[in-house]
């Protein structure tokens, strides 16, 4: 282990920090793998760093999966530099040594070197001795081109767009905000350093995804200025990647904010640029675009609309094969189908079927799924009040918001609250019921 590098070496003041000491003596994996991640190192280091996919090292921090073989206790020790006696082990071989810095180069390669080299030999004419140099230069260039050059850490941000698409589990939205914006600053350097054209393609698609996502939790939280200007910036990164798919994804989730906080109009526009984008094929941002183009036309009673868009959005998702159903902020998994369905169809005033996709997508939602299973909820009430049960509804919305952690009690839940609470009739504003709810709204 001497000789090889530690790229996801741990920051020596987690070393000092008691939460992370006491998980590595109970060899608390989760806790490990969590706290790395939060200062700095992406699940993809790390599993390359220990042998493991980032698939696994991500279902470790989140409690899904464990680590118990000795032979892998090791790994991770040697990988992240943890020394041996917090886990347990024997001193590591690493310990005590100390690297060496590596030889300078020689600047045999250098280009300015490489230039006085070529005008002296062409100084003579065109000998054997010039033409010899010429072609290395050309070859060194052939091998440049030829060779896959985008920089190791585009490969790393990539796998880290991929785990942050899993969503908030059960994290604290501000605290997902805090590590995509993290990730996303790594990927400016990549941006202004020279790239090949299919590298800067793989930054920008990259830059578009976690952008975008940065958009979904400050949309979450209520930044409605904030949240389009980041997705702004994610639909130019789109175009720069030539990704239809990525920019009509990027479209159609813009288009909620509009739609959540009052302009469904402007949402419909931003949501059928969106189906544009998609075309016809059956892709996650096509069947996302026809479920928000619905929920918008259903908030601006346009409901012929609403309807055609509601049966396009079922005919995608039946055609969507199980990779794109998966449950991600960027694929469109049944869970999040039922979601929108559910809001569309409350405000078409279907409870019947409106009933049933809550009902659905509470079953497909995880315990941890907060804000999900909030606004499911949350419909649920709307419909109550819409088959005559103010108060019924009231209080299921009253529950639902008095349980929520403060971080989620604002934003887009509480935005829903108030449109429920606006609906009921002024007669019904003295009931018990509904100043309870209009109190909790307004604490």
């Amino acid at each position: 282990m001497d000789d090889l590098p530690s790229p996801a070496q741990v920051p020596h003041r987690l070393l000092s920090d008691p939460a992370f000491v006491g998980a590595l003596r109970s060899r608390c994996f989760a806790t490990v793998f969590a706290m790395a991640h939060e200062n700095g190192i992406s699940f993809y280091r790390i599993g390359e760093s220990c042998g493991m996919k980032a698939e696994r090292v991500s279902k470790i921090a989140r409690g899904e999966a464990t680590v118990t073989a000795l032979e892998t206790i090791e790994r991770v020790a040697d990988a992240l530099r943890l020394p041996g006696a917090f886990l347990g082990l024997a001193a590591r071989p690493w310990e005590n040594h100390s690297p060496t810095p590596p030889p300078e180069s020689d600047d045999g390669d250098d280009p300015v070197n490489r230039r006085h080299l070529l005008r002296g030999a062409l100084a003579t004419g065109l000998t054997a001795t010039a033409l010899g140099a010429l072609t290395d230069t050309r070859a060194s260039l052939d091998l440049a081109l030829a060779a896959d050059t985008a920089p190791a850490e585009l490969s790393d941000l990539e796998a880290a767009a991929e785990t942050y698409g899993y969503g908030y589990h059960g994290q604290v939205p501000t605290r997902v905000l805090a590590n995509l914006a993290g990730d996303f600053a790594r990927l400016r350097p990549l941006l202004d350093a020279p790239q090949p054209v299919a590298a800067r393609i793989r930054v920008c698609r990259t830059a578009g995804q976690m952008a975008g996502m940065v958009a979904i939790v400050l949309h979450d939280l209520g930044a409605r200025k904030d949240a389009r200007a980041w997705f702004a910036t994610a639909s130019t990164a789109a175009r720069e990647s030539r990704d239809d798919d990525l920019l009509a994804w990027t479209l159609a989730r813009e288009a909620m904010v509009p739609l959540n906080y009052g302009a469904p109009r402007t949402a419909a526009a931003l949501a059928e640029q969106a189906r544009r984008a998609a075309g016809n094929r059956a892709t996650p941002a096509a069947t996302l675009a026809a479920a928000v183009t619905a929920r918008a036309h259903a908030l601006a009673h346009q409901s012929e609309q609403a309807r055609r868009a509601v049966a396009d959005a079922d005919a995608l998702m039946e055609r969507l094969d199980t990779g794109a159903r998966a449950d991600t902020w960027l694929t469109h998994g049944e869970q999040k189908h039922h979601m929108h369905l559910s809001h569309a169809l409350t405000a078409l005033g279907d409870t019947r079927r409106a009933r049933e996709s809550q009902q659905r997508g509470l079953e497909l939602s995880a315990p941890t799924s907060t804000m999900t299973r909030s606004l499911l909820t949350l419909d649920a009430a709307a419909c109550d009040h819409h088959d005559g049960d103010t108060e019924q509804a009231c209080r299921r919305a009253t529950t639902v918001l008095a349980d929520l952690p403060a971080a989620y009690r604002t934003g887009l839940v509480h935005h829903r609250g108030l449109d429920l609470y606006r609906s009921i009739p002024a007669r019904h504003h003295p009931e018990s019921a509904v100043r309870e709810l209009y109190d909790l709204l307004s604490a």
